[in-house]
Protein backbone atom coordinates (compact mmCIF):
# COMPACT_ATOMS: atom_id res chain seq x y z
CA UNK A 1 0.00 0.00 0.00
CA UNK A 2 1.50 2.91 -1.01
CA UNK A 3 1.55 5.87 2.26
CA UNK A 4 3.30 8.80 2.77
CA UNK A 5 5.28 8.81 -0.37
CA UNK A 6 6.89 12.38 -0.54
CA UNK A 7 8.54 12.01 2.50
CA UNK A 8 12.03 9.47 3.38
CA UNK A 9 9.91 8.77 6.50
CA UNK A 10 8.37 5.66 4.59
CA UNK A 11 8.43 2.28 6.56
CA UNK A 12 7.45 -1.03 6.18
CA UNK A 13 6.13 -1.98 2.71
CA UNK A 14 5.10 0.86 2.12
CA UNK A 15 8.95 2.10 1.59
CA UNK A 16 8.80 -0.17 -1.02
CA UNK A 17 6.49 1.37 -2.93
CA UNK A 18 7.84 5.10 -3.55
CA UNK A 19 8.81 4.26 -6.88
CA UNK A 20 5.56 3.02 -7.84
CA UNK A 21 3.70 6.59 -8.92
CA UNK A 22 5.39 9.63 -9.91
CA UNK A 23 6.62 12.22 -6.81
CA UNK A 24 5.40 15.91 -6.86
CA UNK A 25 8.03 18.36 -8.01
CA UNK A 26 9.01 21.18 -5.89
CA UNK A 27 6.56 23.88 -5.15
CA UNK A 28 3.80 21.81 -6.31
CA UNK A 29 0.30 20.64 -5.01
CA UNK A 30 -0.60 16.86 -5.92
CA UNK A 31 -2.74 14.55 -4.74
CA UNK A 32 -2.59 10.51 -4.87
CA UNK A 33 -5.01 7.63 -4.85
CA UNK A 34 -4.25 3.95 -4.78
CA UNK A 35 -5.34 0.32 -3.99
CA UNK A 36 -4.04 -2.72 -2.59
CA UNK A 37 -5.05 -6.61 -1.78
CA UNK A 38 -3.44 -5.51 1.47
CA UNK A 39 -2.85 -2.77 3.39
CA UNK A 40 1.25 -4.05 5.10
CA UNK A 41 2.80 -1.26 7.87
CA UNK A 42 5.73 -2.48 9.48
CA UNK A 43 4.95 -6.72 8.32
CA UNK A 44 1.45 -6.46 9.72
CA UNK A 45 -1.42 -6.32 7.71
CA UNK A 46 -3.90 -3.47 8.75
CA UNK A 47 -6.92 -4.65 6.93
CA UNK A 48 -7.19 -8.49 8.19
CA UNK A 49 -5.21 -9.23 5.01
CA UNK A 50 -8.42 -7.36 2.51
CA UNK A 51 -8.13 -4.97 0.28
CA UNK A 52 -7.26 -1.32 0.76
CA UNK A 53 -8.34 1.87 -1.13
CA UNK A 54 -6.03 4.88 0.20
CA UNK A 55 -5.50 8.66 -1.00
CA UNK A 56 -4.19 12.13 -0.44
CA UNK A 57 -3.45 15.06 -1.12
CA UNK A 58 0.83 17.03 -0.70
CA UNK A 59 2.86 19.83 -0.91
CA UNK A 60 6.26 20.21 -1.47
CA UNK A 61 7.99 23.85 -1.54
CA UNK A 62 11.27 24.38 -3.40
CA UNK A 63 13.03 25.24 0.57
CA UNK A 64 12.36 21.36 0.92
CA UNK A 65 9.87 21.98 3.35
CA UNK A 66 6.46 19.65 2.56
CA UNK A 67 3.19 18.93 4.26
CA UNK A 68 0.39 16.54 3.64
CA UNK A 69 -2.41 14.42 4.77
CA UNK A 70 -3.32 10.91 3.67
CA UNK A 71 -6.31 8.07 4.65
CA UNK A 72 -7.25 4.46 3.85
CA UNK A 73 -9.66 2.19 5.32
CA UNK A 74 -8.19 -0.32 8.37
CA UNK A 75 -9.84 -3.29 10.23
CA UNK A 76 -8.36 -5.39 12.72
CA UNK A 77 -11.34 -7.64 14.08
CA UNK A 78 -14.07 -8.15 13.04
CA UNK A 79 -16.90 -5.62 13.95
CA UNK A 80 -13.95 -3.56 16.14
CA UNK A 81 -14.20 0.32 16.69
CA UNK A 82 -11.19 1.00 13.67
CA UNK A 83 -12.57 1.87 10.53
CA UNK A 84 -9.93 4.59 9.22
CA UNK A 85 -6.71 5.97 9.76
CA UNK A 86 -6.22 9.97 8.73
CA UNK A 87 -2.06 10.37 8.79
CA UNK A 88 -1.33 14.34 8.62
CA UNK A 89 2.66 14.95 8.34
CA UNK A 90 5.34 17.64 7.89
CA UNK A 91 8.92 17.77 7.30
CA UNK A 92 11.88 19.00 5.46
CA UNK A 93 14.65 17.24 3.15
CA UNK A 94 17.10 17.92 0.99
CA UNK A 95 20.69 17.24 0.13
CA UNK A 96 24.17 17.90 0.99
CA UNK A 97 27.67 17.07 0.22
CA UNK A 98 27.96 14.43 -2.66
CA UNK A 99 24.26 12.27 -3.48
CA UNK A 100 23.79 12.14 0.28
CA UNK A 101 19.74 12.90 1.18
CA UNK A 102 18.08 14.18 4.26
CA UNK A 103 14.56 13.96 5.68
CA UNK A 104 13.16 14.64 9.35
CA UNK A 105 9.68 15.54 10.47
CA UNK A 106 7.09 14.78 12.64
CA UNK A 107 3.80 12.37 11.38
CA UNK A 108 -0.01 12.03 13.31
CA UNK A 109 -2.13 8.56 13.20
CA UNK A 110 -5.57 9.70 13.61
CA UNK A 111 -7.89 6.60 13.82
CA UNK A 112 -11.83 6.75 15.16
CA UNK A 113 -12.86 8.33 17.94
CA UNK A 114 -14.04 5.60 19.82
CA UNK A 115 -10.38 3.58 19.32
CA UNK A 116 -8.92 6.05 21.24
CA UNK A 117 -4.92 4.94 20.03
CA UNK A 118 -4.21 7.97 18.02
CA UNK A 119 -0.12 9.07 18.00
CA UNK A 120 2.26 10.48 16.39
CA UNK A 121 5.96 9.63 15.53
CA UNK A 122 8.91 12.06 14.83
CA UNK A 123 10.99 10.61 11.93
CA UNK A 124 14.55 10.94 10.06
CA UNK A 125 16.77 9.37 7.69
CA UNK A 126 19.20 9.26 5.48
CA UNK A 127 19.86 8.07 2.01
CA UNK A 128 23.24 7.50 0.70
CA UNK A 129 22.86 6.57 -3.22
CA UNK A 130 20.44 3.54 -3.67
CA UNK A 131 20.45 2.88 0.41
CA UNK A 132 17.83 4.91 2.91
CA UNK A 133 18.83 4.31 6.71
CA UNK A 134 15.58 6.07 9.02
CA UNK A 135 14.33 6.08 12.40
CA UNK A 136 10.74 6.66 13.92
CA UNK A 137 9.79 7.52 17.17
CA UNK A 138 7.06 7.86 19.39
CA UNK A 139 6.70 10.63 21.14
CA UNK A 140 2.56 10.99 22.21
CA UNK A 141 -0.43 8.73 22.36
CA UNK A 142 -4.02 9.49 23.35
CA UNK A 143 -3.90 5.61 24.71
CA UNK A 144 -4.18 4.34 28.06
CA UNK A 145 -0.98 2.92 29.85
CA UNK A 146 -1.75 -1.04 31.21
CA UNK A 147 0.22 -1.52 34.25
CA UNK A 148 3.93 -2.43 33.07
CA UNK A 149 3.40 -0.81 30.27
CA UNK A 150 5.41 2.72 29.46
CA UNK A 151 4.24 4.83 26.34
CA UNK A 152 6.88 8.23 26.95
CA UNK A 153 8.46 9.51 24.66
CA UNK A 154 10.91 7.27 22.88
CA UNK A 155 9.86 3.85 24.32
CA UNK A 156 8.93 2.45 20.86
CA UNK A 157 10.85 3.11 17.71
CA UNK A 158 10.75 1.44 14.66
CA UNK A 159 14.42 1.35 12.67
CA UNK A 160 14.92 0.48 8.85
CA UNK A 161 16.98 0.11 6.31
CA UNK A 162 16.11 0.41 2.43
CA UNK A 163 17.88 -0.41 -0.92
CA UNK A 164 16.39 0.48 -4.53
CA UNK A 165 17.44 -0.23 -7.88
CA UNK A 166 16.32 0.15 -11.40
CA UNK A 167 16.91 -3.34 -13.00
CA UNK A 168 15.31 -2.68 -16.47
CA UNK A 169 13.14 -0.60 -18.38
CA UNK A 170 12.19 1.76 -15.02
CA UNK A 171 12.04 -1.66 -12.83
CA UNK A 172 12.48 -0.62 -9.48
CA UNK A 173 13.57 -3.55 -7.34
CA UNK A 174 13.57 -2.78 -3.80
CA UNK A 175 14.71 -4.60 -0.24
CA UNK A 176 13.45 -3.72 2.93
CA UNK A 177 14.18 -4.42 6.30
CA UNK A 178 13.21 -3.13 9.82
CA UNK A 179 12.90 -3.55 13.56
CA UNK A 180 10.07 -2.35 15.40
CA UNK A 181 10.38 -2.39 19.19
CA UNK A 182 8.37 -1.03 22.84
CA UNK A 183 5.56 -1.21 24.56
CA UNK A 184 3.20 1.06 22.40
CA UNK A 185 3.65 -1.30 19.13
CA UNK A 186 2.99 -4.55 21.31
CA UNK A 187 -0.22 -2.88 22.39
CA UNK A 188 -1.24 -1.40 19.12
CA UNK A 189 -0.38 -4.19 17.05
CA UNK A 190 -1.24 -7.44 19.63
CA UNK A 191 2.21 -8.51 18.66
CA UNK A 192 5.43 -9.68 21.21
CA UNK A 193 7.60 -6.60 21.08
CA UNK A 194 10.71 -6.13 19.12
CA UNK A 195 10.13 -7.91 15.96
CA UNK A 196 11.74 -7.87 12.49
CA UNK A 197 10.24 -7.83 9.20
CA UNK A 198 11.22 -7.74 5.74
CA UNK A 199 10.21 -7.33 2.18
CA UNK A 200 11.21 -7.36 -1.51
CA UNK A 201 9.19 -5.76 -4.13
CA UNK A 202 8.83 -4.44 -7.85
CA UNK A 203 7.65 -1.62 -9.24
CA UNK A 204 6.59 -0.23 -12.55
CA UNK A 205 4.45 2.13 -13.65
CA UNK A 206 2.64 3.13 -10.51
CA UNK A 207 1.97 -0.98 -10.03
CA UNK A 208 3.99 -3.32 -7.32
CA UNK A 209 4.47 -6.66 -6.77
CA UNK A 210 5.45 -7.27 -3.17
CA UNK A 211 5.96 -10.28 -0.74
CA UNK A 212 6.62 -9.36 3.02
CA UNK A 213 7.16 -11.29 6.25
CA UNK A 214 8.21 -10.83 9.74
CA UNK A 215 10.05 -13.09 12.58
CA UNK A 216 6.77 -13.54 14.68
CA UNK A 217 6.89 -16.98 16.11
CA UNK A 218 3.29 -15.55 18.12
CA UNK A 219 0.82 -13.62 15.07
CA UNK A 220 -0.97 -11.98 17.80
CA UNK A 221 -4.77 -11.90 16.82
CA UNK A 222 -5.48 -15.13 14.53
CA UNK A 223 -7.91 -13.23 12.23
CA UNK A 224 -4.28 -11.41 11.31
CA UNK A 225 -2.02 -13.88 10.08
CA UNK A 226 1.14 -11.84 10.88
CA UNK A 227 3.79 -15.02 10.55
CA UNK A 228 3.09 -15.57 7.64
CA UNK A 229 4.46 -14.45 4.09
CA UNK A 230 2.06 -12.12 2.42
CA UNK A 231 1.66 -11.59 -1.17
CA UNK A 232 1.13 -7.62 -1.95
CA UNK A 233 -0.17 -6.36 -5.09
CA UNK A 234 -1.05 -2.81 -5.68
CA UNK A 235 -1.43 0.60 -7.49
CA UNK A 236 -0.93 4.10 -7.31
CA UNK A 237 -0.92 7.27 -9.37
CA UNK A 238 -0.21 10.91 -8.34
CA UNK A 239 -1.98 13.59 -10.13
CA UNK A 240 -1.49 17.25 -10.06
CA UNK A 241 -3.80 19.74 -8.54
Amino acid sequence: MTKLRNTAALTGLATLMLAAAPQASADDLSANVGISNNYIWRGLTQTENGTAVSGGIDYAADSGFYAGTWVSNVSYAPGDVFSYEHDIYFGYSGEFGDGIGYDFGYLYYNYDKEAEFDFGEIYGSLSIDAFTFGLNIVTNTEADEAPGQDFGFGETFYAYADYSVTVREDVELGFHVGYHDGDFSEAFNGVPEGYLDYALSLSKDGFTFAITGTDLDDPGPDNLDNDEIKFVVSYAVDFAL
